[in-house]
């Protein structure tokens, strides 16, 4: 066995071109966490080895503590064959085993060392033997290969070696594949060079810093530690993404501040990532543009900015808009007006883009534009976005009309009575998809919804209409608003249904993590907007409304489409902190109006905190065995005249007192209340499945009993199944 190896922390590190900005952060985490985990694994690193990635956009790199210079040796048994097959009556080796020890390497000698011991119910032959520790070069050699091959690469390159990259391939003949090209390889442990390779390279010392500002052209590393520190110092370089990140932060509030009193940044996390992928040695300037450009609509602006220049817009308290922005520059020149300038030049040509876009787009009204939408193919099998729109349009008047006749009272404003919802939603909904052809919207399709609404404006629509026309869309992503006004909701919920039925009418259905038209999220969209507006509607008839306007085109996907947005539920509410037996008990009944489940939910949670809950949940479960086993249906109907028991006496009386106490509670919504109104029922329950026989010998006696277990049946189980509470 090997003594125990002195440990140092390592440093690995991998300098390439500049890395895709987008997929940096992720990279530098993979690369550095896939190594630690394999030198854990080899018994190289502690399980307490501290991890720090670093990325920049021209490295990827990793610091971990403690790891050994060789792994300790291990002793391993190795199972031979049964004791009955391996030896014979004498207790000599049989020929079995020693073809086994020879395919091993190994010969009769080692037969007097082999170790007998149980092995299930009998005895079989082990060899034990010790297996050297790795050594740190051989291991991080393993861990490198493995790491790279793990790396979540967007897109591979193929590029040829380079005289002068220190491998031992032929430059100009041979290729390698990678993200980017790579130069350099660095690996120490402690102050020592670690001997591997990849892509082609020698690993060394020497790695090198900022393109411009770096004091040297190489940076010969002395120790793992000193790694990040020379960078710094040397190179001109923040190593690490997490403290470039935070250094950009502090600077962009600190540049807020000098541009003006109480101006923020925008808040953009996705931003700020690429933006530090983009840089090694950040530093924010402010550069500003002509105030005339405010007459474009700030999304406008704010998008082009953001997504052609990254830049960060500066926001006034009120969240409008300014003249000014800041620019992450990459060096830090002791005059930055240069570069401010550039930047001030260059964006300006942008936002005469948008502001050209924004005036050729108001000199056609969005009605004009319904036409062109018959030449827009939505899809090659539900036709055209002028039928997707008609149709949202049809789906839109068949949710006012639910909304009309539902039995349960919905307020809409007060100016604003069901007639003329239906004709703003209407409208709404015919001109929803027509700022996909204004030119804006063709440049920046994130734009669409917001642009229309503001073209609808423009236009002098009501503001019903265009706020419905932007909102139509919401909630766009997890945690996003719901439609503002009735009209919204209204369209916002049609053009999801719309969506829904029509793609799962014709089969294009989710599969495993692959969802191109995003099924899911306007699954979820719709079940927000169902529940956190309590709408009177129901789930399956929107479902049937949404069918019917397809016509013949799909073939009726209610059924499917029901399960899979059961499901969809089932998942939000557990990870809004429900448990799986709450949120199954309340969906096994598929309540129709979604608004319920919330407060269903409460009910059940409150109900289960009761002592009597665990005895009733059991008892309903087997008043729902014992009726599903009966030979004929059961009807929930009582004959008093044949109860004998004095407990199945006793359980009628209880269910005559309680059940239209807790049906008043149930109509009225409150199910808490309608739940716990059945506490009362235990000692009544119990009572009679203690000494009454349900499957009598008398027929009349045993359907009566099972009327009476129907009855109860009905009554437990109108909230949720509380038979799913049952352990």
């Amino acid at each position: 066995m090997t003594t125990p190896q002195h440990t140092a922390n390592l440093l690995v590190e991998l300098f390439v071109e500049e890395l895709p900005p987008k997929a940096l952060k992720k990279l530098g985490e993979v690369f550095a966490q896939v190594l630690a985990d394999s030198l854990k694994a080899q018994g190289l690193a502690q399980e307490n080895s501290i991890v720090t990635p670093y990325a920049s956009p021209r490295r990827l790199a990793a610091h971990i503590s403690e790891v050994m210079g060789r792994a300790l040796d291990q002793a391993v048994r190795t199972k031979l064959m049964p004791v009955g097959v391996a030896l014979d009556a004498a207790g000599q080796p049989t020929p079995a085993l020693l073809k086994k020890l020879s395919a091993m390497g190994l010969g009769a000698e080692v037969v007097p060392t082999l170790q007998r011991a149980p092995d299930g119910k009998a005895e079989a032959l082990f060899l034990d033997s010790v297996k050297p520790g790795a050594s740190l070069a051989e291991g991080l050699q393993k861990a490198l290969d493995e790491a790279l091959a793990r790396l979540p690469i967007p897109k591979v390159m193929t590029y040829q070696l380079e005289q002068g990259d220190g491998s031992d391939f032929q430059p100009g003949w041979t290729s390698v594949n990678f993200v980017r090209p790579a130069h350099g390889l660095v690996a120490l442990h402690g102050s020592e060079e670690v001997q591997v390779s990849a892509l082609g390279l020698k690993s060394g010392r020497v790695t090198r810093g900022h393109r411009f500002e770096a004091k040297v052209d190489k940076i010969i590393v002395l120790t793992a530690d000193t790694y990040a520190e020379q960078l710094s110092r040397e190179g001109a370089v923040i190593a690490s993404f997490a403290e470039r990140r935070a250094d950009i932060v502090r600077q962009l509030d600190a540049a807020a501040a000098r541009a003006g009193k109480d101006l923020r940044p925008i808040d953009d996390e996705a931003l700020l990532d690429e933006v530090t992928a983009l840089v090694e040695r950040p530093n924010v300037l402010i550069g500003q543009f002509e105030a005339a450009f405010l007459e474009v609509p700030q999304e406008c602006l704010i998008l082009t900015m953001k997504a052609n220049q990254k830049y960060f817009p500066l926001l006034a308290p009120s969240g409008k808009l300014t003249n000014q922005f800041l620019v992450v520059s990459n060096i830090c020149p002791e005059d930055p007006s240069a570069i401010i300038g550039g930047n001030e030049r260059v964006v300006r040509p942008r936002l005469a883009d948008a502001k050209f876009f924004y005036d050729q787009d108001r000199k056609k009204t969005l009605a004009s534009r319904q036409p062109g939408l018959a030449k827009v193919v939505y899809h090659n099998k539900l036709g055209t976005q002028a039928e997707r729109s008609e149709r949202v349009r049809a789906i839109a008047h068949a949710i006012v009309n639910q909304l009309r006749l539902s039995t349960v009272p919905y307020t809409v404003d007060d100016k604003d009575h069901f007639d003329v919802l239906d004709s703003k939603a209407q409208q709404a909904a015919s001109l929803a998809k027509t700022d996909l052809l204004t030119d804006m919207v063709g440049e920046f399709p994130e734009l669409q919804g917001i642009m229309g609404a503001y073209y609808a404006r423009h236009e002098g629509l009501r503001d019903g209409v265009a706020i419905a026309i932007e909102d139509h869309y919401k909630p766009r992503f997890a945690g996003d608003s719901l439609p503002r006004n009735h009209t919204g909701t209204v369209v916002a919920l049609a053009d999801k249904l719309e969506t829904l039925v029509g793609l799962f009418g014709i089969g294009q259905l989710p599969t495993g993590d692959k969802d191109p038209f995003a099924l899911r999220r306007h699954a979820l969209g719709v079940i927000r907007i169902l529940i956190e507006k309590d709408l009177p509607l129901s789930l399956p008839a929107l479902i049937h409304d949404a069918a019917a306007t397809f016509g013949e085109l799909i073939v009726d996907p209610s059924d499917a489409l029901l399960g899979f947005m059961a499901d969809r539920l089932a998942v939000s509410l557990r990870e809004q902190g429900f448990t799986a037996q709450e949120v199954d008990a309340v969906l096994a009944l598929r309540p129709a109006r979604l608004g319920e489940v919330p407060r269903r939910l409460a009910a059940v949670r409150a109900f289960v905190a009761l002592p009597e809950a665990a005895a009733l949940a059991a008892a309903n479960k087997r008043v729902g065995n014992i009726l599903k086993k009966a030979d004929e249906a059961v009807q929930p109907q009582v004959d008093a005249a044949l109860l004998r028991e004095s407990a199945e006496v006793s359980l009628y009386e209880a269910l005559q007192s309680v059940t239209p106490s807790a049906q008043l509670a149930f109509d009225r919504g409150d199910y808490t209340a309608s739940l716990q109104a059945l506490a009362s029922l235990r000692a009544p329950v119990d009572a009679f499945f203690d000494s009454v026989m349900v499957n009598a010998d008398e027929p009349a006696l045993k359907a009566n009993r099972l009327g009476l277990l129907s009855v109860l049946h009905d009554a437990m189980n109108r909230v949720a199944d509380l038979a799913r509470l049952a352990a």
